[in-house]
């Protein structure tokens, strides 16, 4: 995978307004489907069938909700900041306001999971969630955030 590849900037979101976990995904999905030139609802019907297994929101406020998606043909990234945190069913039961989606192609296992391993790592960092949460500008939160996709590259 290529540097930058897995977020580009039109990928990147500020102030999204959310009341719950499905209007979150859904906001996610609309991103997605004009990044990846795919249906909204399709993509928004993968990531609650992921939910399904269990919810992707690994904690501190953050989810990294992830769907397999016919026709790509590398993973492909969107952040999200919400508004408000909305209920995710995390594991330490917090809410969530940063949300980065992953979506890969059905073929992808591996790529697919070092991405996914990739952002987790990423997201761990409480003075990278800081600076998010603070950043005003999508412009803002994808600097900081390709600057640490490209960091921490596998």
């Amino acid at each position: 995978m290529e540097e930058g590849e897995l977020l580009r900037r039109e990928a990147v979101a500020a102030r999204v307004g959310a009341g719950s976990k499905r209007a979150a995904l859904g906001a996610v999905a609309e991103i997605a489907s004009k990044r990846l030139g795919q249906p909204a609802q399709q993509l928004l019907y993968a990531l609650q069938e992921r939910e399904k297994h269990g919810s992707t929101g690994i904690g501190q406020g953050v989810a990294v909700p992830h769907a397999h998606v016919p026709g790509l043909e590398h993973p492909v990234g969107v952040f999200v900041k919400l508004e408000s945190p909305v209920a995710f069913d995390a594991v330490d039961d917090r809410p969530v306001d940063l949300i980065f989606a992953l979506f890969a192609p059905p073929e992808a296992g591996v790529e697919h999971l070092r991405a996914l391993a990739r952002v987790s790592r990423l997201l761990r960092q409480g003075e990278l969630r800081e600076q998010l949460r603070q950043a005003r500008t999508a412009d803002a939160m994808y600097a900081l955030l390709s600057r640490d996709v490209k960091s921490n590259a596998a």
